[in-house]
């Protein structure tokens, strides 16, 4: 299984949320598993990278530390770790792309960030920013399925304020939230990456956060939150579309009721390419 991962992704948040901390657990988690893994370290993206999808001031504000980042502070460690999170997403979804295949990046906090501030845990964009960089090195279309608890409501303005139309953008969180709308939300998997179909990439943010235990979610069980990662994987695999994902949320404690979900995700991938 094909990995973008560096210490340099890692931080402490200073905050509730562990995602700045999350990505070292996680690929300790996996190598546990006996799936053979291929981790490589991403490169940082540029300053102007993250300009493509925010305000420049916004973005040299919070890398020299005088706007806070999604997690209200501006921590030395997470300023270094921001561009290493979005560039382990570009680098997964450069190496699908190249090799028609799936990556994983071992990141989240993206899908809240707004083109001039943070918010909600997230500070870069880090969907936004891939779709545009790939963009310019020749990708037609781009398909973001965004599978966390909640809506993807800074991906959505920015698409919308940049006026991007080659973006195909799925946010489950905007429609999906209970229980009772679990089987119908899986019976719509298939449909939304055929949707997709005609994407050179699509960016699968597997969260883990719609877990029913957890605090910020509550509707699906561990069993379905997997069988969405099968489904997902398997409708990518019989159309050939390179797939690129992460982790997205989860706030379960301990946290090993969070990596048993990241895990899950692993073995999907594995067992669908």
């Amino acid at each position: 299984m094909k990995v973008f991962f560096s210490e340099k992704m890692v931080a402490q948040s200073g905050s509730i949320s562990p995602s700045a901390g999350k990505p070292i657990h996680v690929v300790r988690s996996w190598q546990a598993l006996g799936i053979p893994l291929d981790v490589t370290e991403p490169d940082p993206v540029t300053i102007d990278e993250l300009c493509l999808a925010h305000d420049r001031a916004f973005v040299t504000g919070v890398l020299e530390g005088r706007i806070e980042n999604g997690f209200g502070n501006t921590r030395e460690d997470v300023r270094r770790s921001l561009p290493y999170t979005t560039g382990a997403m570009l680098a997964a979804a450069r190496w699908a792309i190249a090799r028609k295949s799936a990556a994983a990046a071992p990141c989240s906090g993206f899908h809240h960030a707004k083109w001039n501030r943070a918010d909600g845990f997230c500070t870069f964009n880090g969907l936004v920013v891939t779709a545009m960089v790939l963009r310019k090195e020749g990708a037609r279309r781009v398909g973001i399925l965004d599978f966390d608890e909640h809506y993807g409501d800074g991906t959505d303005a920015i698409l919308r304020k940049l006026g991007i139309d080659f973006v195909v953008h799925v946010t489950a969180g905007a429609e999906y939230g209970r229980p009772e709308q679990a089987e119908g939300f899986l019976e719509r998997i298939e449909t939304w990456v055929e949707s997709m179909s005609a994407c050179d990439v699509i960016l699968y943010q597997a969260g883990a956060d719609p877990h029913i235990d957890d605090p910020f979610g509550g509707w699906l069980t561990t069993a379905q939150l997997r069988d969405r990662d099968a489904r997902v994987f398997e409708a990518v695999a019989a159309r050939k579309i390179p797939i690129a994902w992460n982790l997205a949320g989860g706030y379960q404690e301990p946290l090993r009721k969070v990596l048993d979900i990241h895990d899950n995700t692993a073995r999907e991938h594995a067992a669908h390419h």
